[in-house]
């Protein structure tokens, strides 16, 4: 009679819920309808409805080639800052790594394979810096914090790649005449302005030299720091690492690229103003400014899915 009603349940719930059902017979052959996690599969909660799709897997499991999509427009202005600001900001096993320049970032991602084609933007704050551990040396741009207008790619990014990403409210850049203007707000209060100006195209083959000197073994891309708390032992951490998205695995194609000049500015902000992000926006808007170092815009198509990701040691 057990086995019978079992049958029965399994039946009804394939009705209404065929991905969940077909997780949980994968899973296991015994009397039970609790499910087990399959070997292999990615996973983010809530896991009780089988494998998560997402940027590094499809409806049926794919990968997506992301060649002729998605269409990136990004948007940067650096700053030359004061290097002993910049350094209380890294984790232990990184330094920073000549110059203290700032870059912020904004990309506007159209036409994205793994969003069905929808799209979202982001505006990130980075700064060159070097990584040496027990078995890894990295080199690269560290990434403080990526805010991105979507929850998807903040689920995605901080759960499976260690982004330390967060919310914000990212428009379209608004282009007048021969200037563009930047800017990014949470809930109404506007946080960033960044202007450009007086931009030229330049040649797709001029891009910045790679400084490789001293660079034998070192591993090369953009460098991040996964933390996340544990609970109910608050204050400590269930995951605290460094993480690291190589170079070259991009299938992205430069389609554009603009230099010229530019300005960004951090308004300070009050608790009330951001009350769980406040501290972030403060800490860029007391950095120092000694000098401007220029802006760029660069468009691209194609990309890459960062499944390369990998923790350093």
């Amino acid at each position: 009679m057990k086995s019978f009603f079992t049958a029965i349940v399994s039946c009804l719930f394939a009705v209404a819920f065929p991905t969940a059902t077909t997780f949980a017979q994968t899973a296991g052959n015994d009397d039970t309808l609790s499910y087990k996690f399959i070997p292999g599969e990615m996973y983010r909660m809530p896991t009780h409805f089988g494998p998560s799709t997402g940027p590094r897997r499809g409806e049926h499991g794919q990968k997506f080639v992301n060649k002729d999509a998605p269409k990136t427009t990004s948007i940067s202005v650096s700053f030359l800052t004061n290097a002993e600001q910049l350094e209380r900001m890294l984790p232990a096993g990184f330094r920073l790594d000549g110059e203290p320049v700032v870059s912020v970032g904004a990309s506007y991602i159209k036409e994205i394979p793994w969003l069905a084609g929808r799209g979202y933007n982001t505006l990130g704050v980075s700064f060159p810096a070097i990584f040496e551990g027990e078995k890894d040396r990295a080199r690269g741009r560290f990434l403080l914090v990526l805010w991105e207008n979507l929850t998807d790619p903040i689920l995605t990014g901080r759960e499976e790649l260690g982004f330390s990403k967060v919310y914000a409210e990212l428009p379209e850049p608004r282009f007048y005449a021969d200037d563009i203007h930047v800017s990014a707000s949470w809930m109404g209060f506007k946080f960033l302005d960044m202007q450009l100006s007086e931009m030229e195209t330049v040649p797709l083959n001029d891009a910045p030299p790679v400084d490789d000197t001293g660079d034998e073994g070192m591993l090369r891309g953009t460098l991040h720091y996964k933390y996340f708390p544990r609970t109910e032992q608050w204050g400590t951490a269930d995951v605290a690492y460094p993480v690291i998205s190589p170079s070259g695995y991009s299938s992205s194609v430069v389609k554009q690229r603009l230099r010229g000049n530019g300005t960004v500015t951090f308004h300070k902000a009050r608790w009330e103003d951001m009350p769980t992000q406040y501290q972030i926006v403060n800490a860029f808007a007391s950095l120092e400014v000694r000098e401007f170092r220029g802006a760029t815009l660069t468009r691209r198509v194609g990309g890459g899915d960062l499944s390369q990701q990998r923790i350093l040691h």
